[in-house]
């Protein structure tokens, strides 16, 4: 039996020896390898982090002292050091271990933080908590150089250097994993900062002697002293600019080999003495140890797909939803000078990629700046050209304030293309791009369209760059579209018809990727012998007027969309009905507002109800009912005088 399978806790690897320690470290990266190959995850994170956590619980007490993972991204070596390897072969399956680090799993989880660079405010309340209790406790948070970018990081570290209050001391401890890459590798100012930090932190103890010493000099100690550390501060700014840390108030240890556990634990012992904030800055290679994910260009399989463990080849896949707007984007790049495409530390997983190589000059990578991201587009906007961003739905609430008082109040031509909308599944409740549809339904202007195939992906991008006076949103779920496209019968509008089959009975507007479900559930009615029309309005805000005679003509109206239902499209077309007195019984379909665990996104559909099955089940039910309601209304009218009881 290995060491890994022996493992119950954190405390545990302090019975272990050198060559046992380097053993386990072994074993964790093969274990890995081998969980990942089927399912695929974050490999690469967890595979630069090994040596690095195992140090982390050889000198810190979890879950006494407490550590955060900043997007969680590399939290999974520290899931097999926390109790929880016997169960890791269950890593993103329904029902088995979380993606991210988990609260609900283990006391040595604090926060499921999947978003980036909010681990070091987690860790400043945390730090803050326990010094004003007065609890000997540490706080670690694990932030990487790519999450660092991040606005919200500074925002942390100018507060955690603030002058602490009440006489405490926070005991807080930062390491910054410097692999040079979020996703892709990392860009602006402080990749290139980082970068040059190559200096001992030795000085630290070498100044602290000559402090002790001088200042027991009576008379001139303190203020040879002051003019040393001076002089000393001077020349260390000039040969290496930590200065950047130090300025704000902050201890600064390193560079160290993240992959040298011995250096790493010399390292955080150093930083958990001085018993305030410091820095330490480990330096690590995303997927080590594994050639395959080592010598991967586009992102060293910091999220992979299935994959053979020989030769790291990923599964052959068919095409997503994310290809046909690549492959658009790089046509509208040729046919208008004036589209940029913007991405936030996200190239090749929202497609940019292909834009990029054909536009390098048109391209801009801003880094995890989500906030940045927008109001950098709007300024482009103004400045005459027409930004394209693409970022994942769930990243997008990041920036709301950006895209109402930047983009939308200035009247600024900005398309937003929002990857993995809806429910997506593996990767648990903080991913899922349910939100969007709701959240931006409230910012004037703005135009939301969603396609329900490929072909419709090339059609709408191309109707949202021709706007220039407002936002336009064009959201895509997470997978492949409908094999083949589904043409249109017949046009009311901007909408399109698919389906027309019998009596009005039933108006079913199915919203993008839920518009190929009701054409399944159309068919189901028909066989049922219930009419029904289905649409694909297109555009989902505003709605076309041309929805509301529409819904007039039918018995029942039924929405479907793959968004939380709470101030979604359902509601929204539920208020233009309403505005319109237009009578006609009307049903919502849509995502239950609650975080929802991870699983295939298949089997989430299934749970809350977006499936043909299911929602045909419910409409036959309505329908009936419906029916029995106007034969119960017409017995109770006298047939000689045709007035019922009330009239």
């Amino acid at each position: 039996m290995g060491h890994l399978q022996q493992l119950t806790g954190p405390a545990d690897l302090h019975d272990l020896d050198d060559r046992e320690l380097d053993e386990l470290a072994s074993e964790i990266r093969d274990e890995l390898i081998r969980t990942c190959a089927p399912r695929g995850g974050h490999l690469g994170p967890n595979l630069g982090v090994v040596e690095l956590t195992m140090a982390v619980h050889r000198v810190f007490e979890s879950p006494r002292d407490r550590v955060v993972f900043d997007t969680g991204h590399q939290a999974y070596v520290h899931k097999m050091l926390t109790g929880r390897a016997g169960a890791f072969d269950t890593l993103r399956t329904e029902g088995g271990l979380s993606g991210y680090p988990s609260s609900k799993e283990s006391d040595h989880d604090v926060v499921e933080n999947s978003h980036a660079s909010t681990s070091l405010s987690y860790a400043d309340g945390l730090a803050k908590a326990y010094a004003l209790r007065g609890e000997d406790r540490h706080v670690v948070a694990v932030i990487g150089d790519g999450a660092l970018t991040g606005g919200m990081a500074w925002e942390a570290l100018n507060n955690i250097a603030e002058t602490p209050r009440h006489g405490a001391d926070k005991r807080l401890v930062i390491i910054v994993n410097d692999n040079g890459r979020s996703y892709m590798p990392t860009v602006g100012g402080l990749a290139n900062h980082l970068t040059a930090l190559r200096t001992s932190p030795r000085y630290e103890q070498v100044l602290d002697l000559v402090k002790r010493r001088l200042n027991g000099v009576r008379g001139v100690g303190p203020a040879v002293y002051d003019a040393l550390h001076a002089m000393k501060k001077g020349m260390k700014d000039a040969l290496a600019p930590q200065g950047l840390f130090e300025d704000l108030g902050l201890k600064y240890v390193g560079p160290v080999d993240g992959h040298d556990r011995a250096a790493m634990e010399t390292a955080l012992t150093q930083a958990k003495r001085f018993g305030g904030p410091v820095i330490v800055h480990a330096i690590t290679r995303k997927g080590f140890g594994y050639d395959p994910a080592e010598r991967n260009e586009a992102d060293q399989f910091h999220q992979i797909g299935p994959f053979d463990v020989e030769t790291g080849v990923g599964t052959p896949k068919g095409r997503i939803w994310t290809d046909y707007f690549a492959e658009e984007m790089v046509a509208l790049g040729a046919d208008r000078s004036d589209v940029v495409g913007i991405t936030a530390a996200m190239l090749y997983p929202v497609g940019l990629d292909r834009f990029a190589a054909a536009y390098p000059e048109r391209t801009f990578d801003v880094g995890i700046a989500e906030q940045h991201a927008v109001t950098s587009a709007a300024g482009l906007a103004l400045g005459g050209f027409h930004p394209v961003v693409a970022i994942y739905a769930t990243f997008l609430n990041r920036a709301f304030d950006q895209v109402l008082m930047d983009v939308a109040l200035h009247g600024c031509g900005v398309t937003f293309v929002l990857d993995r909308a809806g429910v997506t599944g593996d990767d648990g409740a903080s991913h899922n791009g349910m939100w969007d549809m709701s959240v931006l339904q409230v910012v004037p202007s703005l135009r939301m369209c969603s396609p329900r195939d490929g072909a419709r992906v090339a059609e709408l991008l191309r109707e949202c760059v021709a706007v220039d006076d407002a936002p336009t949103v064009l959201r895509l779920p997470k997978g492949a579209p409908p094999v083949a496209d589904l043409e249109a019968v017949d046009r009311v509008g901007t909408m399109d018809v698919l389906v027309r089959d019998g009596a009005r009975d039933v108006l079913i507007v199915g919203v993008g990727s839920m518009a190929a479900v009701s054409v399944d559930v159309a068919a189901r009615l028909a066989d049922q012998g219930i009419g029904v029309t289905v649409v694909d309005p297109r555009w989902v805000k505003p709605w076309d007027p041309a929805i509301v005679p529409l819904a007039r003509e039918h018995r029942l109206v039924v929405c479907v969309e793959d968004n939380g239902r709470v101030g979604g499209c359902g509601s929204t077309l539920l208020q233009l009905l309403n505005d319109e007195r237009v009578p006609t019984p009307f049903r919502q379909h849509g995502i239950p507002q609650e975080f929802l665990d991870h699983a295939k996104r298949d089997v989430i559909l299934e749970r809350i109800g977006l499936t043909a099955q299911s929602l045909a089940r419910g409409i036959v039910e309505e329908v009936t009912a419906l029916e029995e309601h106007a034969t119960g209304a017409a017995d109770l009218h006298d047939p000689a005088t045709g007035r019922g009881p009330r009239d």
